[in-house]
């Protein structure tokens, strides 16, 4: 069988997950929602993506393809996909949500540097331990997390020591 951009990585190798479209659907159905042409096309607009993005992207992006999909709708999917547990919000800011895609996929932890907002990605098992163990103890079954860390990047901290030179 040929993949589809709707087939996933299973994110837990013990656990095949289903594609995401068919996540997807069932989430509309359950909703009394339909699989609309252009809510399968924002779905593949993003998956196309897999990276950090922002709703204006995928606006842009979506222009620039046959069939118009408007903003209000977009906005609408990108609620759906949120409340699926297809995607999740990446990064807080003042400015802008950023999504991220997340079903099928490893958690990607953030830590944002505060002075420059310069933002980098990891990956940590004992992160993915520990949730797992707090679910086990408590009954749930874990399905992903999002841990994001605030802090000053070295870079920042040597640079904020040097003594400034006066002209």
């Amino acid at each position: 069988m040929e993949n589809t951009p709707h087939d996933t990585v299973p994110f837990d190798a013990g656990e095949m997950m289903a594609p995401i479209c068919s996540v997807f659907r069932r989430f509309l159905k359950s909703k009394g929602l339909k699989y609309t042409p252009e809510r399968a096309a924002i779905l593949d607009a993003i998956i196309e993506r897999d990276e950090v993005f922002e709703v204006e992207e995928i606006l842009l992006q979506m222009r620039g393809r046959e069939g118009r999909v408007s903003k209000a709708t977009i906005y609408r999917t990108i609620t759906l996909l949120t409340e699926a547990g297809i995607i999740t919000q990446a990064l807080f800011d003042s400015k802008q949500a950023h999504y991220r895609l997340i079903y099928g996929r490893e958690p990607q932890d953030q830590m944002v540097c505060m002075r420059t907002g310069r933002l980098i990605e990891f990956t940590n098992r004992d992160i993915i331990e520990l949730r797992n163990r707090i679910c086990s103890e408590l009954g749930w079954k874990p399905i992903g997390h999002r841990l994001q860390i605030y802090a000053h990047s070295p870079e920042e901290e040597a640079e904020a020591s040097e003594p400034r030179s006066v002209d």
